[in-house]
């Protein structure tokens, strides 16, 4: 009954529940007690257990010793996943093997068991006196009603489990729990229970399916083997009867094998009934053969449609095998072990012991099976055959293997994309866990499998071939995972078998049992010629993969060993976890790639979470810390947020390791712009500054002034005023609100340190920590409100869950409840402090007003609104006055009942105002008085006021547009108003139009408001372009702004949206004003930084006022690339602005591209227009200062050209899209060239000549069959005697010429052929017939296309030529590349960019158009020159030929190259660089000289290209991993 008392306490005792997701835990290994008895106190069975989590196995022996009122023997070996137990008879050297499909057991949670409680039994305030447990319940799967209920340990350890069922109830009670296996050989069947068959059991097969879980579960296990051990079949209830599979439904089926958590496989419904088998390899192979096909061999194999497989009964089927590397049963041939992994529709227990079970019936065709396995998952289509094993070695295999390679392809399994081939690497590395899990205790001290197959591994990691290498280094390092499990649990044995030993040798003689000596001896003895076995098993895979893969120059292959190592060093840390492997980890750390980057930093996290593992990392981290702590500031993010959290554990595990300049450091990330990182510094500084705790603040309140929080709280306004360069107190907020949200919520403290007296002895806060007191809370207000992260931190909004929305409500209900009293206080307090007050004013936009009323808080509202009307008479900064309308606007809402009380107050306010302004304007204005500073003051101070107010509320019902309408007039007039009188006269007339416009736009004015409106907006904008022509700068640059927006607002734009009414609203400028502006932006934009004098008030060595001014000419500029772009003034006023792209790039270069690329959006022909205009304009200036005999090698030339260069790259590679504005573009760049004549007369090159060489950088833009065209009217404007011209200044034109011919016409001969045979055909060849889907070429509509003759038609003098037929154009960006060929340059220069030239340089004519109207005379006059340039040209013909390729093709060649030179990149670079945000500090040196030895293995000379001739040279040099720095310098 003490078990039953016991329970029932448990479930009686104060539940503490938690907010915490639980997840169901796993146990470990343990061995101690359990009894079993019912509700009424009968007790079933007392005794002993040993269970292996690992393997679910679970022995249970009765304890003779021990009084009890049964006279049940019972010894049992149950293996739930197989679902078989054995009842062992020790005595008689007997035993029974039955069927036990179950996982419910009272040892481990089930995954679906719900999280109940956390229970504490005993006393929690007395130390030692408590336990602390959680409790799990579940409801009994399949047809029987009942439920479960379990509690356990914080470390998973059971207390007492309770089941509960309409038939019976059990209790199960744990006691002296060890969490180690004291004697293996328990899990093990003993050798007279090997080859027994399954028996059925009176409660069948199997049990009903449970769809939640998808586990085999039966009732009760212990019910059943109790009551079947005393023969009482008779009571077991009729629910536990034979029970049949669920339909076959294929859909349900085939969910229930791919299921993640199906720990026993079953067959199908058409297939007969077997038996589970063992998944021990201790069983006999004949017996085990005689059991019904489970597992892989009952799924393997290939059946025909709509034929069902064949089975027999337990017992009856035949033997298995393999052939030529599949598996094979009577006589069908089965699918292979790669194929059964790959599908994942099988348990991988169940794989793993049907290939046991091969194993021990032929080794070697098992262990064929399982090295196809691994070379099929490399993606390698070979086979290795009986013979090859047999009498080929591993080197010659794998040469063999590598010929079998996909040669088209660069995939391989690991690699490949898509949700299978992902679960395809998980159930790969499973495989081989449980293959060693299940090979442990035999089959890998056999001296054959472990070797043949870490000799297999080891040369396919060492493998020419990517595929093969990480596909085994991959399995490589998971086998050595799962021997260093092996491993520890030998060590864990050895231990517990030397301290029985000792224990036994110190007892008396008397009581000393000798042979029991000598048989723990003998076992010390195995244990120990094991743990050499696995050891130098584990020393091969290290030594000859992990030394030459973890520098492998792939970094996929990298990850992966360092990654394992990391797993070895935690799990037995006592072998792994010393400087001779760290080493490994550190020099990583300095690795090219990110992702090995963070693997070094997981690995090491999983290190330094474990205290006791971190005290054994002191010389590791004193070594390396300095590395890690730069990593913070790593360039890849994930990086650096990794290796914060890594810093932070070390911060945990000891506070003196990291100096105060490491962590100075970490802390700045706080204000990074990259949330993670900035979240994790902000985990990283709570951890620092808030976790330690004095002995004096024990005993403190939890909030107030004199509360811990208090003292939090100046911590973080200390911290964020020390932090000089960074102001934004919202990213500090984000940062640590995750981990410090209840202390930047505590803002009943901070009002009380902002309003409470200091207490004697107490430090009061400075002005300056005030005013950052109130940022701060004015910032947690905003983030516990808006749910958000700040302006620049985070992609936008995200949507709240209902836990987060109702967390915002609530806080929302406190701030309003808290600062509706308090607001107003502080307000007073601070009336008089600018900083303080604006940012104490924005709080009222998060109160929930319904509060006031709710609450009966009317009157701190009125409060409050005295307060700001305070605010608002002794303030006249902007910022302030301008929180204060912010502040009305919000309170002053109509869905809420305080409206009206608040626009009382706010209209009280502004008559007040209005007042005051028409009074005082009377007296400044009144003629020939002269008005006072305090006058002026008065009229500036009241007009800031209102046109702050104006900005967020209506004040039209005061019509003060007559009165600042006049104050700028008056301004105009006299010239002498102050600069700020006129600017916010012209702000306030400003907010009059647009609140006016707001109104017509809503409807229902009259048409004299139209009327009015159209008046005063016009005569508003009439009035900002007189004061363009102001000398006040200020002044001009507002105007300006103003009068942009007023054109952009009442552009043809408004009438958009349905808004047709507002017609004769829209307002054009004229040119004259166009023209105004313009002059504006040249003047006060494009200006050098010594001249800007008026910007930067004279303060040019301030940085930030340079930065400032910058700013402020960047908005004026895209405040006229706005009108550009929406077309409100012309676009060919743009030319101005792109001229200066190339001088103002730094500053402007973004705005100019983007207006470029909107203006062609709108008119490309009018964009490229405006393009060469703007280079006509620069080519004119030049011609005026360097005149017309200037240099073309001049830099004021070669800049003209470089813009040309880059205007053209902004056509992109579509030619199509883009074909009529470049013709029209080459139009006007020839009629500009020819327009005005040479001033040196006839005979020499006309003035603006040289401009062809600039017009010549976008001939590669031009269509082949538009340079065509272009050459005609080129012809146009040149003579007969220009034809002849070779002198220098001719140059430009024979460039052109020669630009437009280079690739243009296929139909066209050379200059020599073209001369010399004139009036003989043109040689033709062969063209592709055009399909229906693609354009049709000129010559096959025997005219040319309408968008060649869009410019051509206009001039009728100009006579196209027939043209001749050439091939279809085809774009090498889409063509094949393997079927380029080096000497085929008939498409290659459709694309071709020019080659930058030196002017004097003669361009070679490489093809010249056959012409009519030449003579014989001029091939006398050619040849010669063109001989002697004919090596130049093919030189530059290749050259071009090159650069198209790299240019235009790369992406295709790159992968071209991929298949070329096999799985390997071929341009790997060297893995060691500078990975840092901030690079100017190098790189430490920290290495240590290495052999770095590598296996050669001989491939065959040409059948694969996968050849170590093909690879780089340095593939297998350590510098093509890491540089000199690291190498050769030892580590401790």
């Amino acid at each position: 009954m003490y078990a039953v008392v016991t329970l029932v306490i448990f479930m009686c005792l104060a539940v503490t529940t938690h907010a915490d997701h639980h997840q169901p835990c796993h146990p470990p290994n343990m061995t101690g007690m359990m009894t079993v008895m019912t509700l009424k106190g009968e007790l079933k069975a007392v005794g002993v257990f040993t269970y292996d989590s690992m393997g679910n196995k679970l022995r249970f022996r009765s304890n003779e010793s021990q009084y009890t009122n049964t006279s049940l023997e019972l010894d049992l070996l149950m293996f739930f996943d197989e679902g078989i137990f054995y009842e062992i008879d020790s005595k008689n050297q007997s035993c029974e093997k039955k069927s036990l499909q179950s996982t419910l057991h009272p040892l481990e949670i089930s995954s679906d068991a719900k999280f109940i409680s956390t229970i504490r039994a005993g006393s929690a305030s007395i130390e030692g006196e408590g336990i602390k447990a959680n409790v799990w319940s579940g409801q009994i799967p399949g047809e029987i009603k009942g439920h479960y209920t379990m509690s356990v340990t914080m470390g998973c350890l059971p207390l007492g489990f309770l089941q509960s069922s309409e038939s019976s109830t059990f209790i199960v009670s744990t006691m002296e729990i060890e969490t180690e296996i004291k004697d293996p050989d328990l899990l093990v069947v003993p050798s007279f229970c090997e080859g027994l068959p399954a028996e059925e059991t009176p409660e069948g097969t199997y049990s009903n399916l449970n769809k939640v879980s998808n586990v085999w579960i039966i009732n009760d296990w212990f019910e059943f083997v109790f009551d079947l051990k005393r023969g009482r079949a008779e009571e077991i209830p009729s629910c536990l009867g034979s029970r049949a599979l669920p339909p076959a439904d294929p859909e349900n089926v085939k969910e229930m094998i791919a299921a993640q958590d199906l720990q026993t496989d079953y067959q199908f419904p058409h297939e007969a009934d077997s038996q589970l088998s063992s998944d021990t390899d201790f069983e006999d192979p004949e017996v085990k053969n005689a059991k019904a096909g489970r597992g892989v061999a009952a799924k393997r194999g290939k059946k025909a449609t709509g034929e069902k497989a064949k089975g027999g009964g337990a017992g009856k089927v035949p033997a298995l095998g393999w052939v030529n590397g599949h598996h094979q049963e009577n006589g069908t041939e089965k699918m292979t072990l790669f194929e059964v992994v790959k599908m994942g529709k099988s348990a991988t227990q169940s794989v793993v012991d049907d290939w046991i079970e091969a194993y021990k019936h032929d080794r070697d065709i098992a262990l064929l099976d399982l090295i196809n396995f691994f070379i099929q998952c490399s993606g390698c289509r070979g086979t290795v055959t009986p013979e090859m094993f047999r009498h080929m070695q591993n080197s010659e295999i794998i040469r063999k293997m590598t010929e079998e390679f996909e040669e088209d392809s660069g995939d391989y399994p690991l690699t490949m994309s898509g949700p299978q081939w992902k679960k395809f690497r998980i159930s790969f590395c499973d495989f081989i866990g449980v293959l060693v899990r299940q090979c442990q205790y035999s089959i890998i001290y056999d001296e054959y499998m472990m070797d043949t197959l870490i000799s297999l591994l080891t040369g396919l990691s060492d493998s020419q071939v990517r595929a093969f290498r990480h596909t085994s280094t991959l399995a490589a390092m998971k086998l050595m995972t799962a021997l260093v499990n092996v491993a520890l649990n030998l060590s864990i044995n050895m231990d517990n078998t030397q301290r029985q030993y000792e224990a036994e040798r110190n007892k008396v003689i008397g009581k000393r049992a000798n042979d029991r000596l000598e048989l723990l001896l003998q076992k010390r003895k195995e244990l120990q010629e094991n743990q050499d076995e696995i050891e130098n098993m584990m020393n091969a895979i290290f030594k000859g993969v992990f030394v030459h893969r973890y520098r492998d120059a792939i970094a996929e292959i990298r990850a992966i060993c360092i990654e394992e190592i990391g797993v070895w060093m935690k799990l037995y840390s006592d072998a792994f976890l010393n400087d001779s492997y760290l080493k490994y980890v550190g020099w990583t750390m300095h690795d090219k790639q990110g992702e090995v980057r963070l693997k070094c930093l997981t690995a090491l996290q999983g290190l330094y979470y474990n205290r006791d593992l971190s005290a054994r990392l002191e010389l590791f981290t004193s070594r390396f810390k300095d590395r890690i702590v730069s990593m913070t500031l790593d360039k890849e993010y994930d990086v650096a947020v990794q290796a914060i959290k890594l810093l932070t554990l070390v911060l945990q595990s000891s506070d003196e390791v990291l100096t105060a300049e490491d962590c100075e450091s970490v802390y700045h990330l706080v204000y990074s712009a990259h949330r993670p990182i900035a979240v994790s510094a902000g985990e990283f500084l709570f951890k620092k500054l808030f976790s330690h705790r004095g002995p004096e603040e024990e005993g403190l309140p939890r909030r107030g002034r004199q509360s811990i929080n208090g003292s939090l709280i100046k911590t973080t306004v200390f911290f964020f005023l020390e932090s000089e360069l960074h102001e934004h107190g919202a990213y500090l907020v984000d940062s640590l609100w995750e981990c410090a949200s209840e202390l930047l919520k505590d803002w009943e403290t901070m009002i009380s340190l902002l309003l409470d007296e200091p207490m004697p002895g107490e430090e009061a806060l400075s002005d300056r920590q005030e005013t950052a007191l109130v940022e701060i809370m004015l910032c947690a207000i905003r983030q516990a409100c808006e749910c958000h992260p700040p302006v620049g931190r985070g992609t936008g909004k995200r949507v709240l869950t209902a836990k987060e929305k109702k967390s915002q409500l609530d806080d929302r209900t406190r701030i309003t409840e808290m600062f509706a009293v308090a607001l107003p206080l502080l307000l007073a307090k601070y009336c008089v402090d600018i900083d303080k007050v604006t940012n104490l004013l924005q709080i009222p936009k998060y109160f929930d007003l319904d509060i006031y009323t709710t609450g009966r808080l009317e009157k701190h509202l009125d409060s409050l609104l005295r307060q700001i009307w305070e605010v608002v008479d002794k303030h006249t900064d902007v910022e302030v006055l301008e929180a204060c309308s912010t502040a009305y606007h919000d309170l002053c809402n109509e869905e809420f009942t305080i409206f009206n009380r608040v626009d009382i107050a706010r209209s009280q306010l502004l008559d007040e105002l209005v007042d005051k302004f028409n009074r005082l304007l009377e007296d400044f204005l009144q003629e020939g008085e002269e008005p006072d500073e305090d006058d002026t003051y008065q009229v500036l101070s009241t007009l800031k006021k209102i046109s702050a107010f104006h900005n967020a509320h209506d004040l039209s019902k005061w019509d003060l547009f007559t009165s600042n309408y006049r104050l700028l007039s008056t301004g105009l007039q006299n010239g002498d108003m102050p600069e700020q009188i006129v600017i916010h006269a012209m702000q306030c007339t400003h907010y009059i139009i647009l609140w006016h416009l707001a109104k017509l736009s809503e409807g229902g004015s009259s048409k004299g408001d139209m009327v009015t409106l159209r008046k005063q907006m016009r005569a508003f904008c009439l009035m900002c372009q007189r004061y363009l022509n102001s000398i006040n700068t200020t002044v001009k640059e507002q105007a300006f702004t103003i009068l942009c927006d007023l054109l952009m607002i009442f552009s043809h734009q408004i009438m958009s949206s349905g808004r047709e009414q507002l017609e004769p609203l829209v307002y054009t400028p004229d040119s004259p004003l166009q023209a105004e502006l313009l002059n504006f932006i040249l003047d006060q934009v494009f200006i050098d930084l010594d001249d800007d004098n008026n910007s930067t008030d004279g303060q040019q060595d301030d940085e930030a006022s340079k930065i400032e001014a910058l700013h402020k000419r960047r908005n004026l500029l895209a405040a006229y690339c706005k009108l550009i772009i929406y077309n409100v003034v012309e676009i060919n006023t743009g030319a101005d602005i792109f001229k200066q792209y190339m001088r103002y790039y730094n500053d402007y270069g973004d705005i100019i591209k983007e207006t470029m690329s909107k203006t062609r959006q709108i008119d490309k022909i009018q964009c490229a227009k405006t393009l060469i205009l703007s280079l006509q304009k620069l080519f004119n200036e030049m011609l005026s200062e360097l005149g017309c005999n200037f240099d073309r090698s001049s830099s004021a030339f070669c800049g003209i050209k470089e813009l040309a260069r880059r205007f053209s790259l902004t056509f992109g590679l579509d030619q199509l899209k883009t074909r009529e504005a470049i013709a029209m573009l080459h139009k006007d760049g020839i009629e500009f060239a020819f327009k005005e004549p040479s001033p040196q007369g006839e005979g020499n090159p006309p003035l603006n000549l040289a401009f062809l060489d600039i017009l010549s950088e976008f001939s590669s833009k031009l269509m082949r069959q538009d340079k065509r065209t272009v050459h005609v009217y080129l012809e146009r404007f040149m003579t007969f005697q220009m034809t002849l011209q070779r002198e220098d200044c001719w140059l430009p034109l024979i460039s052109y010429r020669n630009s437009l011919q280079a690739g243009g016409d296929d139909d066209t001969m050379s200059v020599m052929s073209g001369y010399s045979n004139r009036g003989s055909s043109i040689r033709s060849k062969k063209s592709k017939p055009a399909t229906a889907c693609k354009r049709k070429l000129p010559e096959e509509e025997n005219s040319c296309s309408s968008s060649d003759a869009v410019w051509m038609n206009r001039e009728q003098n100009v006579q196209t030529p027939v043209m001749m037929h050439s091939p279809h154009l085809t774009s090498t960006a889409v063509r094949d590349p393997k079927k380029m060929r080096p000497e085929d340059t008939s498409y290659t220069a459709t694309y071709t960019m020019p080659s930058e030239q030196h002017p004097h340089q003669p361009v070679p004519l490489q093809q010249q158009p056959h012409h009519h109207h030449q003579t014989a005379i001029d091939y006398n006059t050619q040849v010669t020159w063109m001989l002697a340039q004919r090596p130049q040209a093919e030189t530059r013909q290749q050259q071009d030929r090159v650069g198209m390729q790299y240019a235009k093709m790369r992406t295709h060649m790159q992968q071209a190259i991929r298949r070329g030179t096999g799985l390997m990149e071929d341009d790997e670079e060297p893995i060691v660089e500078d990975v840092m945000m901030s690079s100017e500090d190098r790189l430490e040196d920290i290495n240590e000289g290495m052999d770095f030895d590598t296996m050669d293995i001989d491939l065959p000379a040409s059948k694969n290209r996968r050849e170590r001739s093909e690879l780089k040279p340095d593939y297998f040099d350590p510098s093509s991993i890491m540089d000199d720095s690291v190498l050769n310098v030892p580590m401790f």
